[in-house]
């Protein structure tokens, strides 16, 4: 039997730089585990759709599929549209059986994308601990996302960084600019911006403006199509497809 579909589910952009940073990121999926099925959809602004995809599946006669959000914190995203999309296409399609993964974050592989994203911007290990970061996301206005975000800051504060404070380009405070100052009033003389948002677009925009504003020392990329990332969609792939207490052998 073959394995279930996997149907990766962005939110989608304006930006063209955001659909196109998706698709290399299912296509080094797809690498990863040659022989699995991977789907991209797109909530808004960017075709195809949750829904056209999956009537395209069912009509090709899949049996199962795995919808995953590309979301890093379980917002309103997670736990509003995306599963009002699904509900509304198993009502439509009752022979496909939808199972909807968890989002992406937390995670060590989210951990290990910024850290890879760092080096690359030009950050030593030698650095890290006369160096401040500003973990910037996207923001939210879910209380549970934003302690999700200051969680993080706090696990990353332990992993040497001289400080470490979250930031947000929307909906929450504080900015990336405001972080970033917050922190030399401290004292830290070299500071860090990294973005924890998967693609490019207005927000993570938002972030690079900040930072520049700011006079931060470093600015990393977005997390993008790096391995680990990729390999963190297959975990939360296998874990939805696996009923708990199971193994992927059985």
């Amino acid at each position: 039997m073959a394995p279930p579909v996997l149907l990766v589910i962005a939110h989608g952009s304006r930006d063209p730089r955001h659909a196109a940073t998706v698709h290399a990121l299912t296509g080094r999926v797809r690498a990863q585990r040659p022989g699995l099925r991977v789907e991209t959809a797109f909530l808004e602004f960017n075709a195809p759709s949750v829904p056209r995809v999956l009537e395209r599946l069912a009509a090709e006669g899949a049996a199962e599929v795995v919808a995953l959000p590309l979301l890093l914190t379980r917002a309103f995203h997670a736990k509003t549209d995306i599963p009002s999309v699904l509900r509304e296409a198993r009502a439509r399609l009752p022979r496909l059986h939808i199972r909807q993964a968890d989002v992406l974050g937390p995670s060590p592989l989210l951990n290990a994308t910024l850290g890879r994203r760092l080096r690359e911007a030009g950050v030593r290990p030698g650095d890290i601990p006369r160096t401040g970061l500003v973990l910037a996301s996207a923001g939210s206005s879910d209380p549970e996302a934003i302690a999700v975000i200051a969680e993080i800051a706090r696990e990353l504060r332990h992993t040497g960084w001289c400080a470490v404070r979250p930031a947000f380009a929307s909906a929450s405070l504080p900015r990336t600019e405001d972080a970033v100052r917050a922190l030399r009033a401290e004292g830290v003389d070299r500071v860090a911006v990294a973005p924890y948002v998967i693609a490019p677009g207005r927000l993570p925009d938002r972030i690079a403006a900040g930072a520049e504003a700011a006079g931060a020392d470093v600015l990393a990329d977005v997390l993008g199509p790096a391995p680990e990332l990729a390999r963190l969609l297959l975990d939360r792939y296998d874990e939805a497809r696996v009923p708990v207490g199971a193994s992927l052998s059985a």
